[in-house]
């Protein structure tokens, strides 16, 4: 089943951050998303922290990239794969607020008006 909103996250290094940032993705109260973290060849535990994460929700996915190639080629390779009809970008050591998704998919579903002069 396609999620609603595909939430990217490139990561390098990011061991000290990426644990905190999944969880305030999962923490949301709006739960029909998929993440999509592309590590770009990290040489710390990020892609060991990940994959531990990812064993435990499907909506989890981790991309490992061949060689560096910098946050540019991290998000459209994440872009690539997303199933969303929308798209979120969170960054390996940015936090959400609970209540973040909720909001956007708010003010995204409130019906479009015309204006007709």
């Amino acid at each position: 089943m396609k999620a609603l909103v595909s939430v990217i996250t490139p990561a390098f290094n990011s061991e000290k951050f990426i644990a905190a940032t999944i969880m305030s993705v999962q923490n949301q109260t709006f739960r029909d998303w998929e993440m999509i973290i592309v590590d770009d060849c990290s040489s710390d535990a990020t892609v060991a922290i990940v994959t531990e994460f990812a064993v435990s929700d499907d909506r989890i996915k981790l991309i490992r990239l061949e060689k560096n190639s910098g946050t540019g080629i991290a998000r459209n390779t994440a872009l690539n794969t997303a199933s969303g009809k929308y798209i979120a970008f969170v960054d390996a050591d940015d936090l959400w607020k609970p209540e973040k998704l909720e909001k956007a998919n708010r003010i995204h579903a409130k019906p479009k008006r015309s204006v007709y002069v």
